[in-house]
């Protein structure tokens, strides 16, 4: 007989499920979105911590488990999704394709939560499945040009991802006794495919938590997707690829290497992050960029921990991280839809708070997001990896500075955005919970008091970066009218695209020229235009782009 506590964690996805399977027959749909995030907060805070679920019936055989980790992001990812529904309501009460847009939301709700508890690969899989291919009615809801092209790039990758993922997760299992992640997870340091079944999973969550070069879906679905789902985009379902780091990586010290794989690649995405956020011209572009970089940083640190001795020192600190970017992050993007109203009751004190968060991201005194770095640097210990983190809070304030600035003076009046006083209230709660929630999380994920947090020296550690930003800030309004460096949402997705047009257009060109040429020619045979498009093959211009598309092609259908 299962007890109500276990009961509840078992409704945390059944309810969204159930709830997907309704919207036919719900005349107002989107009321039902927050509602179906409310048994996963419950659950955090009644579910029986540790215990295993089990239900056979299901799949091959549904595992769920609540661990540490797992109930700090299923609570805040559980409130995120709840004050995002609720904000959803008001935002998206217009749309004409409410019904499809709840039954993405609530289909990648499930699939959202189902990672954070999964205890198992089967059930893990088919809930980092669900919550990818759902997400994609989210990001092209609005069918615009735009929705539609981050939609194509979205897909594309979320599905080379679960491909990728699938083979990795099938050579893990070979040297293991269950399917259980606690298994794999032992077993994968020392089978024969460690390398690369850790290059598969690598691969597969970094391209969900928006590592460098698999990040370019980020900047592109954000600022397409409607606005309360670019906060549970960046906020929440990013942390798919943290959590799913979490679950399968060796956490004994047995692959330092990959621990500097994943150092690397962190710092790289972090610092990039910043640069490319630096040049945007729209707020929601230069939020999609700080997520990529924030999540670099918590992967810095989760590498770090690889080499350690208690990695849950490291875990613990990424979690509290990962949560308090995740609700401060979620907040900012509601922000953005209030400030469209430009309600000039509202403007003021709504900018305001939104500095605040802003700020808080970058490590501001006393914020939520100061405590969230103090413990993210225990793992990092001296060395370089602890001084290019430190120095990347100085980034991170002016990237969000840069947002402060676009979205207060570049920002213009949506004509037809909803009323600000309708979103107003979820936005606030959400806030009020960024603000609180790292306090209480603090003593018990970092293991240390309070008045560690509040000291001179921590303090004045958290302050000097602001500082620098708010420096360099006044010396560009001074010096730069602009930015001399432009780098275009989704970067080096732009890039491939004009190599492909280049490439089409040199082959359309190519094509011409041979059916003229051949309609002059009474002797021509048709097997001659093949031999014409060979030689032309050879030539730079169009060989180089040629292959390399067929390289990446080949590349695909290997991973596939």
């Amino acid at each position: 007989m299962m007890d109500a506590g276990r009961l509840l964690l078992v409704l945390a996805l059944a309810a969204p499920l159930a709830m997907a399977l309704s919207v036919p027959l719900v005349a107002r749909p989107l009321r039902l979105l927050p509602w179906a995030a409310v048994p996963g907060l419950v659950a955090t805070l009644l579910a029986p911590g540790g215990a295993l679920i089990e239900l056979p019936i299901l799949l091959l055989g549904l595992s769920l488990q609540l661990d540490r980790i797992g109930a700090v992001f299923l609570g805040f990812g559980s409130l995120l999704w709840l004050l995002a529904g609720a904000y959803a309501r008001a935002y998206l009460a217009r749309t004409e394709r409410a019904g499809s847009f709840s039954v993405f939301w609530l289909l990648t709700l499930a699939g959202t939560l189902g990672t954070f508890v999964a205890a198992d690969a089967v059930t893990f899989y088919a809930s980092f499945s669900l919550l990818s291919l759902a997400a994609y009615g989210l990001v092209i809801h609005d069918r615009t040009t735009g929705a539609r092209r981050a939609g194509r790039v979205y897909i594309v990758l979320a599905v080379f991802g679960e491909a990728t993922l699938l083979a990795a997760l099938v050579l893990a299992a070979t040297g293991a006794d269950s399917l259980l992640l606690a298994d794999l997870q032992a077993a994968l340091a020392a089978s024969p495919w460690r390398d690369t079944a850790l290059a598969g999973l690598l691969i597969a969550f970094g391209i969900k938590a928006g590592l460098v070069p698999l990040h370019v879906w980020l900047p592109l679905a954000h600022p397409e997707a409607p606005t309360p789902a670019s906060a549970v985009l960046s906020g929440v379902i990013v942390k798919a690829g943290i959590i799913g780091l979490m679950r399968f990586l060796p956490m004994d010290g047995s692959v330092p290497v990959w621990g500097d794989v994943l150092i690397v690649l962190g710092l790289v995405t972090a610092y990039y992050g910043v640069v490319a956020g630096l040049v945007q011209t729209e707020a929601k572009a230069i939020l999609a960029y700080s997520t990529l970089s924030q999540m670099g940083l918590v992967v810095t640190a989760l590498g770090s921990g690889l080499g350690e001795p208690d990695v849950a020192r490291a875990l613990d600190a990424a979690a509290l991280y990962a949560s308090h970017e995740g609700m401060a992050k979620g907040a900012l993007f509601l922000s953005v839809g209030i400030v469209a109203a430009r309600d000039a009751r509202l403007l003021r004190p709504v900018l305001a708070v939104t500095a605040v968060l802003a700020l808080a991201i970058a490590g501001l005194p006393l914020s939520g997001g100061a405590l969230a770095k103090l413990a993210i640097k225990a793992p990092l210990g001296e060395g370089t990896a602890a001084l290019l983190v430190t120095l990347s809070a100085a980034g991170t304030a002016m990237l969000m500075l840069r947002f402060l600035w676009v979205l207060a003076y570049r920002g213009r009046r949506d004509a037809d955005a909803v009323p600000a006083g309708r979103l107003v209230m979820p936005w606030t709660g959400l806030v009020l919970a960024t603000l609180a929630v790292p306090w209480v999380l603090f003593p018990q994920l970092s293991g240390q008091p309070l008045a560690y947090a509040v000291s001179l020296g921590n303090l004045w550690a958290a302050l000097w970066p602001i500082l620098v930003a708010l420096a360099a800030a006044m010396v560009a309004l001074r010096r730069l009218r602009r930015f001399p460096l432009t780098v275009p949402p989704g970067d080096l997705v732009v890039l491939v695209e004009a190599l492909v047009r280049r490439l089409v257009a040199g082959l359309a060109t190519l094509f011409a020229q041979e059916a003229v040429a051949h309609r002059h020619s009474p002797k021509a045979r048709p097997s001659d235009l093949f031999d014409a498009v060979e030689r032309s093959l050879q030539r730079w211009p169009v060989s180089g782009p040629a292959l390399f598309v067929v390289a990446v092609l080949l590349g695909v259908a290997l991973g596939i």
